[in-house]
């Protein structure tokens, strides 16, 4: 019996308790919590829904425990109940339902772990987001890790989601980069204000090659606009390709300058004044944030007529909700922190609930060491290091695992010495490693004659037999947990879970026989969980985006 099956019959022992008027009138819920019990002499599986709920029924805790505990022991396969402290229910269940968890993953395949909590749901989420200006450096690696992984798991749960990137098209960091590009092309020192690094260099002679004009020779607006136009595709060109490199591919490349091109920009405004919430004030044209919780209000036009930084907030804001989602995620970096109270107010005056139909994600640095040392500098990109960086020294697969194993709310240090090495201390080479070894057991396993014409559930006795099947049982509420929480770690951290009761349970339990035994049918019976763990681990890394090896 899997967590979200009993889980269903504590909803059913409610809805009954409910129909047999032991319970007052109230609303039920749709699904109770079912967790591993950190102590397994207290059981399979625990449950405090008696606290949760009690008080909205009108009984005490204790008292609503006894009744589901009295309804959950005449189910089939339960085989003791136990009430601890104030109301906790801790269940038992027979070795052999326990057990048939593997058989039901086994049928399942690559669907185990699908949820529907999401389905119906249309979801823009918007991640990475760089300036074309350079290359994709650390953080915003570290965005396309967390965003694509987020992508699977709320797909895995039945949402709709939309990936898309914000092309920055617009405004003075890309006339700083053309002023950049035109500097080197003309062999002078670049702006202080600009760009440098060896990858200036290289576009600036990409734009030169490419065109047909002596581009140099134009005068000076011409020549700056050929090379913000002819650069900006090319840096853009290159970072699409890196991130397709790194496993990461867009739905939609959203191009700011459209939102001015278009009218967007206007038709936002338009909107807010309709509905009261514009002001003029020296001469400026004011969005009133105050009244949605900012710490004051903002400017959208300025005097001179130019549009404020948000007006495009506003325009791209209402451009998404306009193409029918429902939410719209943001993963920002850390220096967009005070964004979050103008954009909440921003939703809040299009009429929409903050939190709800917008939502904003602020991810923290990452620190890159090698032995606890610093490492700072990237041969191409100056101080800035890069997603091509990581990725030479560590390879794609460690290099997303590693990004999308911790929240993305702490900073994070990635130390290349441990991602290199090829032992149980790399996170990553660990769980591929199970993966692997899952692999070979089902080889050696065939080479013996062993196959899974026979499952005794029963069988699965072993203490290290019972710690997996409660770890792969747990992969759906999981990813379930995961979706909810916005929070691609908590699958990641999982996946070791796994790896380390596969690895204990290999150390203890053979599928094959002894050289010159039969065959038995609790090696068939193995050889199900075996296949069990390597479909949890498949399906695991395959939402963070990372491949699972036949063999290491």
């Amino acid at each position: 019996m899997t967590p979200e099956a009993l889980s269903a019959a504590l909803v059913a022992i409610l809805r009954q308790l409910q129909d047999d008027q032991i319970l007052a009138t109230g609303v039920l819920p749709t699904e109770v919590v079912v967790e591993r019990p950190r102590n397994r002499d207290h059981g399979d599986w625990a449950t405090n829904l008696a606290l949760q709920f009690a008080a909205q029924f009108g009984l005490k805790p204790r008292d609503l425990a006894e009744h589901v505990a009295k309804a959950l022991e005449a189910i089939d396969g339960v085989s003791k109940v136990d009430i601890a402290g104030p109301g906790f229910i801790n269940i038992t269940l027979n070795a052999g339902l326990a057990g048939e968890v593997a058989k039901q993953i086994v049928e399942a395949d690559k669907h185990y772990g699908l949820g529907d909590a999401f389905s119906g749901q249309k979801i823009n989420l918007e991640f990475v987001s760089a300036n074309p200006t350079g290359p994709v450096h650390l953080g915003s690696t570290r965005w396309a890790a967390v965003g694509d992984s987020l992508a699977r798991i709320l797909q895995s749960q039945g949402a709709e989601v939309t990936r898309e990137y914000y092309f920055n098209d617009h405004g003075a960091q890309i006339d700083r980069f053309a002023r950049s590009l035109l500097a080197r092309a003309r062999g002078v020192e670049i702006p202080e204000d600009g760009y440098a690094g060896a990858y200036i260099d290289e576009i600036a002679k990409q734009v030169l090659a490419g065109t047909a004009v002596d581009v140099l020779n134009l005068p000076e607006a011409q020549a700056q606009e050929a090379f913000r136009a002819e650069g900006v595709e090319l840096m853009f060109q290159e970072i699409r390709s890196s991130l397709h490199e790194f496993g990461v591919d867009f739905d939609v490349f959203f191009h700011e300058n459209s939102l001015y091109e278009s009218g967007a920009v206007e038709r936002a405004v338009e909107r807010l004044k309709a509905a009261g919430h514009m002001f003029e004030e020296d001469g400026a044209l004011w969005l009133r944030t105050t009244t949605f919780g900012d710490d004051r209000d903002r400017v959208v036009l300025k005097s001179d007529g130019e549009a404020a930084y948000i007006a495009g907030d506003l325009a791209y804001y209402l451009d998404k909700r306009s193409r029918g989602f429902d939410r719209c995620i943001y993963i920002l970096g850390a220096d967009h922190h005070g964004y979050v109270p103008r954009m909440m107010a921003m939703c809040a005056a299009f009429g929409d609930e903050p939190g709800v139909n917008l939502e904003i994600l602020i991810g923290q640095m990452v620190n890159l060491v090698r032995d606890g040392e610093p490492v700072r500098m990237s041969k191409r990109a100056g101080t800035v290091v890069t997603l091509e960086d990581l990725v030479d020294v560590v390879g794609v697969d460690a290099a997303r695992y590693a990004l999308v194993r911790s929240s993305i709310n702490s900073s994070l240090d990635i130390d290349l010495s441990v991602l290199e090495k090829k032992t149980n201390d790399n996170p990553v080479f660990y769980v591929q490693y199970a993966h692997a070894r899952t692999r070979q057991v089902a080889a050696n396993a065939a080479s013996f004659g062993v196959d899974r014409s026979e499952f005794v559930p029963e069988m699965l006795e072993h203490v290290t037999e019972e710690e997996l099947i409660a770890k792969l049982a747990e992969f759906p509420r999981i990813l379930a947990h995961a979706a909810e929480e916005r929070s691609p770690h908590r699958v990641a951290r999982h996946l070791e879970e796994v790896a380390g009761s596969y690895h204990r349970w290999y150390d203890n339990c053979r599928v094959t026989p002894l050289a010159g035994a039969e065959v038995e049918t609790v090696h068939r019976t193995r050889l199900w969980l075996n296949e069990a763990t390597s479909i949890v681990l498949r399906n695991g890394l395959g939402i963070l985006g990372v491949s699972a090896p036949e063999r290491m």
